[in-house]
């Protein structure tokens, strides 16, 4: 079974939401992480606000090593109505109506391939959290409190995770790894 891989920037006090704000230093050893992180995947599911905002921006973005990776995977994107704004090899995530994620993820997650990356899509990384498709957090936590926003863990289920790696760039950033222990 494929792997659920969530990959967001996250403040020191949980929030995720508005990266720009609370990220400043996007260094060397921060772009080799998600280089690694994205080597592993080839499908990445989005919200359909997420979707919105990328499709209208990474199309024409430069920033790699992202750019050439979102704009060539496939992206499978949760919702219930068309997509407006096409981006390539972008679809809705199929499923039968009345389906829980779980029931609509089960084909994409029993095919052969790569991880599937959730990147950005707070409200879709909760769901993902909170009914326990998530195998794996990669968290690139700044040196930085928000203050405010939105917080990955918030409404989450309690639960154990397993550090699989851990360090520290130049700029103080800690860039976490771990797996998400399946409650049963």
């Amino acid at each position: 079974m494929r792997k659920i891989v969530y990959y967001g920037f996250i403040s020191v006090d949980g929030v995720v939401e508005d990266p720009p704000v609370f990220v400043h230093d996007f260094d060397e050893m921060m772009r080799e992480n998600l280089g690694e992180v994205i080597g592993t995947q080839d499908t990445v599911l989005l919200g359909r606000a997420g979707y919105d905002d990328w499709a209208s921006y990474w199309p024409t973005a430069s920033e790699e090593p992202f750019a050439s990776f979102i704009n060539n995977v496939r992206k499978v994107v949760v919702t219930s109505t068309p997509l407006k704004t096409p981006w390539n090899r972008a679809e809705v995530l199929g499923g039968e109506p009345g389906a829980s994620l779980a029931e609509r993820l089960a084909p994409l997650r029993a095919a052969s391939g790569g991880d599937i990356g959730v990147h950005g899509s707070v409200s879709l990384a909760q769901s993902l959290l909170a009914q326990n498709l998530v195998d794996e957090l990669a968290l690139v936590m700044t040196p930085y409190l928000a203050g405010k926003g939105r917080r990955l863990f918030d409404g989450v289920p309690t639960g154990g995770l397993e550090l699989r790696s851990a360090c520290t760039s130049p700029t103080g950033t800690q860039l976490l790894r771990y797996s998400v222990r399946k409650v049963v």
